[in-house]
């Protein structure tokens, strides 16, 4: 046994495991297996070309190395990156808690509640902070959420707005360059015209629905946004506000002047800035445009016990469900980040903060009055943490980069200086010494802080925020701590047991991997620094892209999107830019098997592409003649295919290349949906299949953490054509030569999550990476195998294998009274995360067990799924009162004095032998998902409150 071979630890199987559950299949070999899985003629031929893999030891001291090529700078830049202080309690016990990253979305509440409290604590965070009605969960960074805000805005305009198409939206020109570029992105596919101007020249004309301001603006000047709104109301036209979250501690929430958004970034709340992420964003908005909110929100429900419990309220906006039409992905959220600036807040309380912002600002007034002494001017009347400077840049910019300091100098006679958390005395003291050297004077030493305000009164915030017990309670490291260690505990997450969820992938995130994330010159780079400062970021960022283009069989990869559905997105808009670069600009129609995800239309709207749905065989393949029918009827206008490989269905279609011949053949690109990437690495590719452009889910195939629903990173990769329209970035120049705006508001997206994908790569190198895949389908086709007799899988590739995962068909047991999502709650009983319920097809799981998971933990799965299903046999539909509509069941109702049930309680709790040794108790009953959308409460404000 290798114990070097990172593969090793990595594959759950061991090699006589793997002996056994190919008997079971009646084969001789895993080659013979992919033979009859994988159509022959899509199969690589030769090798993947990439490094020799790594030991986990050589790994880590090869990322540590790494690591001091990167120059941690003093930085003052600002534009919505600063450096600030994770507090240990929460470095420890949730950035480095499996317990907490390697969870899934919470759509099973019962063993989710730890999760949804800490999601529920970050909306009253934003609400309270914002002065908003109703916050999300989370989204992607400031810049999409700005973007999303338009997008609401637009969609909620009056009816005779709608009437007379008005589309323009109104940018203030002190919005963050990064922000800007995305709205221009999002703003041209859907119509919406953008005009950027000064505020105070704004004529609020009736051709405008919306606007967007900057609070404190990118230069830090704090304007009148309240007279702005006022006269913006009175004309009709709705207003977003990107604030600051710590500005908030002292500026009026944008709430209390009439604001109908308010988004921003929670990365100042102790998340590193990681080279530009990933960090939480927040949305905050009116109670009005709730099924329009884009996002996951966590509402309070109730259980079958009449308790208290928490959900995800409002599914019905999301995009599996909704499609084309879909006001929400929900899979567009960094909840572990949202997580951890959550905790921030709980740990420091409202008299923490406004310590630290009070700090913040007397550290910056103290830095105004000191250089002004040295003849230089400040032009801020009013402001929070940003001085605007004129003087000649160059020269200070010299003086400062040799002093290993980074300022921001948007143009030859200013400098802006970004005070933050970490600024102290000392830097206060280094700083002055640059502007005294830059003004040829002797510097000027201070040796305390001078408290005073330089922010109008009329911004000047008047309203509490952060009343409830839990930001009030909970101050010392141990009571956080065991705070902190009372939520997980109420979660299923990896670390307890396999989550076979289908379409999801959810293997392991090794800890190697995760390790240096939390090295210092890592996570505290600034996206913006200068690229001779990001040396170590450069060169894994170059080889990243080169691994992944190398697995993809494409020609070039941007890492820029930060999720999937990001990706799905960017991959749409380079096909547009590439498709408009021939002067095909009437190309629009976007082709979508209807077994495809359910996020494809709605990036295909998203875009600016008109949907046609191609029909599914009875086999659940894509119905060729169909789509050959339409593409041809629509060959003059056709744009893309979007198609996901091997199918949703969890099928390897033999006909695909012929389906993307067919779209090639009639002017259009194809679009290949890489969430079942983890099913081609090494066997296959997208490039090989003849795609153009697919996007990947590094948070799937790759090992990035689910993290309860992020952080994702969805890079595409391209085909040669394409390489020129890969997305860009106004500040740090990325992308192609003919580059489309920026898609995410950091140029490399998520760049501190990529250094997971990095490691998993080198650690696994070609054959490990070939493995993988190979265990993954021997894996689902062992479960397959162990389920019949019991279960039927509704589709099977040609000679009867599944590809990584399969669908099992539950819809027979509504004859017992029986539905999917009964069989999804006892599992929990059974200490197992249900599969994917109901999605691609209602009545149904979708079971994926990844390639990590061992022959015992598969065989555990599989003897709780057939206990469950004799279970089903002895439940009837007179009788509701069974173990199955019950489930599931908790600690508290097991030791009840009473006990009103026609069965045991060791059968309700301990159905198998194996439960008894490891027990995960669900915290709550099931929840009244339908109870809770009727009576929305999305934050921990005392429900009396609402009464």
């Amino acid at each position: 046994m290798n114990t070097n071979a990172f593969a090793l630890r990595h594959l759950g199987p061991r090699e006589d495991d793997q002996k056994l559950m190919l008997n079971t299949l009646g084969l001789d070999s895993l080659d013979q297996l992919i033979y009859e899985t994988i159509p022959d003629d899509i199969r690589l031929k030769n090798s993947l070309n990439l490094d020799e893999p790594m030991t986990e030891h050589e790994y880590l001291l090869h990322i540590h190395e790494l690591s001091k090529k990167n120059k941690a700078y003093k930085t003052y830049i600002g534009l919505g990156y600063h450096p600030t202080i994770m507090p240990a309690v929460i470095q420890r016990n949730i950035l480095e808690n499996p317990g907490w990253y390697t969870a899934y979305t919470p759509y099973q509440a019962e063993i989710a509640q730890g999760r949804l409290e800490a999601l529920l604590n970050f909306q009253t965070m934003v609400i309270d902070l914002t002065g908003m009605e109703i916050a999300n969960a989370s989204l992607l960074d400031e810049g999409t959420a700005a973007a999303e805000a338009m997008s609401l805005l637009f969609a909620v305009r009056e009816r005779e707005q709608k009437k007379e198409n008005i589309n323009k939206f109104f940018v203030s020109e002190n919005i963050l360059p990064q922000t800007l570029s995305v709205l221009e992105t999002r703003a041209n596919p859907i119509g919406i015209e953008l005009v950027v101007g000064k505020e105070d020249e704004f004529d609020f004309s009736k051709e405008f629905f919306g606007a967007i301001l900057q609070y404190p603006g990118k230069d830090g000047q704090i304007t009148d946004i309240k007279s702005f709104i006022q006269e913006a109301n009175n004309a009709q036209i709705k207003v977003a506000v990107a604030a600051d979250i710590l500005s908030l501690v002292k500026l009026e929430a944008p709430g209390k002047f009439g604001a109908d958004v308010v988004v921003g970034t929670t990365q100042r709340f102790g998340i590193p800035m990681g080279y530009g992420g990933p960090h939480a964003a927040y949305f905050a908005t009116k109670e009005a445009y709730k099924r329009d909110l884009p996002g996951r929100i966590i509402g309070v429900t109730k259980d079958a016990n009449g308790n208290r419990a928490l959900r995800m309220a409002l599914q019905t906006r999301e995009q599996h469900i909704k499609r084309d039409k879909a006001t929400s992905n929900i899979c567009t959220a960094q909840v572990l980040l949202a997580v951890m600036a959550s905790m921030y807040a709980v740990y420091h309380g409202p008299k923490g903060l406004k310590f630290i912002a009070n700090q913040v600002h007397n550290k910056t007034v103290t830095l105004a009055h000191v250089l002004e002494k040295l003849g230089y001017k400040q032009i801020n009347t009013s402001y929070f943490d940003t001085l605007q400077i004129k003087t000649k840049a160059k020269k200070i910019k010299k003086v400062a980069t040799e002093k290993k300091v980074n300022l921001y100098y948007p143009d030859k006679e200013t400098v802006t200086i970004s005070v933050n958390e970490t600024t102290s005395i000392r830097d206060l003291n280094y700083l002055i010494a640059v502007f005294a050297e830059g003004a040829k004077k002797e510097t000027i030493v201070i040796s305390e802080i001078t408290e005073a305000n330089h922010i109008e009164a009329s911004s000047k915030r008047s309203t509490e925020f952060l009343t409830e017990p839990v930001f009030n309670t909970y101050h010392s490291e141990t009571e956080l701590m065991r705070y902190i260690k009372s939520l997980e505990r109420k979660d299923l997450a990896l670390n307890h047991s396999m989550i076979s969820l289908g379409s999801c992938t959810m293997k392991l995130n090794a800890a190697s991997e995760m390790l240096p994330l939390s090295i210092y010159k890592w996570a505290n780079i600034h996206p913006f620094a200068p690229l001779k400062q990001a040396k170590g970021y450069q060169i894994v960022l170059k080889e990243l892209e080169d691994q992944l283009t190398e697995i993809t069989g494409f020609a070039a990869t941007s890492l820029q999107p930060n999720s999937g559905a990001q990706g799905e997105f960017a991959g749409l808009m380079v096909i547009k830019a590439y498709h408009e670069s021939r002067g095909d600009h009437h190309r629009n129609i976007c082709l979508i098997p209807s077994s495809a995800h359910g996020t494809n239309p709605a990036s295909a709207v998203m875009a600016g592409m008109k949907v046609i749905v191609t029909k599914s065989t009875d086999e659940g393949n894509i119905d060729v003649d169909d789509l050959r029918e339409k593409a041809e009827l629509h060959k003059d206008n056709l744009s893309a295919l979007m198609v996901t490989y091997p199918s949703t269905h969890g099928v390897y279609e033999s006909a695909i290349k012929e389906i993307t011949k067919i779209i090639h053949d009639n002017g259009g690109q194809v679009y290949m949906d890489g969430a079942n990437m983890n099913a081609q690495v090494g066997l296959t590719n997208p490039g090989n299949i003849g795609a153009d452009v697919c996007h990947l889910n590094l948070h799937k195939t790759f090992a990035i953490p689910h993290g309860g629903g992020g952080p994702g990173v969805g890079p595409i990769c391209v085909a040669k054509q394409l390489v020129p329209f890969l997305p860009g970035n106004p500040v740090l120049k990325t992308g192609g030569e003919k580059a489309i705006a920026a898609i995410s508001a950091a140029p490399f997206g998520s760049a501190l999550a990529c250094l997971i994908s990095y490691g998993y790569i080198k650690m696994l190198g070609a054959e490990g990476l070939t493995e993988s895949t190979k265990v993954a389908i021997l894996n689902a086709n062992y479960i397959k195998h162990r389920l019949e007799g019991s279960y039927n899988t509704l589709y099977s590739g040609e000679r009867g294998r599944a590809a990584h995962e399969m669908i099992v068909d539950c819809r027979p047991f509504k004859a017992n009274g029986i539905e999917v999502t009964d069989i999804a709650k006892r599992l929990m009983d059974y200490g197992f995360h249900a599969p994917t319920v109901s999605f691609p097809v209602a009545g149904t799981l979708m079971i994926e067990p990844t390639e990590s998971e061992s022959k015992a933990e598969l065989d555990r799965f599989c003897d709780a799924m057939i206990s469950i299903k004799k279970e089903i046999d002895n439940a009837s539909k007179e009788d509701a009162n069974n173990v199955l509509k019950n489930a599931p069941h908790t600690l508290a109702m097991v030791t009840a004095n009473d006990w009103h049930f026609p069965y045991s309680r060791e059968e309700a709790a301990f159905p198998l032998e194996y439960i008894k040794n490891n027990k995960f108790w669900p915290s709550v009953r099931r929840v009244d998902d339908a109870y809770g959308d009727r009576n929305l409460i999305c934050s921990c404000t005392p429900i009396e409150a609402y009464a």
